[in-house]
């Protein structure tokens, strides 16, 4: 599967620029990730960049995202491994994540929403300025970006990275690609 075309497929169902800026942070930060952990970079990305294709027709329905997202992707030919941490990456459904590709996923999609609110609360709505620590300072107020799931986060130390090194990674990622998504 090429980028493109998983790109082509999110536009064709996703017209929320917030939400496509957020499946592409997450695409980036998985794609850290994939580096790090000395995995298929191409495939990580891609990953996390159609984990939320079906959001916009479930987020009234939670019960079916991820798994309508993973119904998608198997009928477009993705990867058993990509569907299948696509499909886990919401909790409500209870299936367990096995792999480290779920297990990264799991934690990359909360933190992308904790960094993108560190930049927006900075004077110049910025990335740039962001630093390892801010994020981290952030992390412990528990009434700043409540939707970031602390303990989904956190539980990136599952597969062998502690925290800090977490969001260094998910931070230079998200910094590479700042202006292709608004910060």
């Amino acid at each position: 599967m090429e980028r493109q075309v998983a790109l082509q497929h999110v536009l064709e169902r996703v017209k929320n620029t917030n939400l496509i800026n957020h499946m592409m942070a997450v695409e980036a930060v998985m794609k850290g990730l994939a580096k790090r952990l000395k995995q298929e970079e191409d495939k990580w990305g891609i990953c996390g960049l159609v984990h939320d294709i079906d959001y916009e027709e479930t987020a009234e329905d939670p019960h079916r995202h991820s798994i309508l997202g993973a119904e998608i992707l198997a009928s477009l030919g993705y990867p058993e491994d990509v569907v299948y941490a696509v499909k886990v990456h919401n909790e409500i459904h209870g299936i367990p994540r096995i792999s480290i590709l779920d297990k990264a996923l799991w934690a990359a999609d909360p933190v992308t929403g904790l960094i993108t609110a560190s930049a927006l609360v900075m004077p110049d709505k910025k990335l740039q300025n962001v630093t390892v620590e801010s994020v981290l300072k952030k992390m412990k107020k528990k009434d700043f970006a409540k939707g970031a799931n602390r303990e989904q986060i956190k539980s990136i130390e599952e597969i062998g990275i502690k925290l800090e090194e977490f969001i260094d990674i998910a931070l230079s990622e998200m910094k590479l690609i700042a202006t292709e998504i608004g910060l």
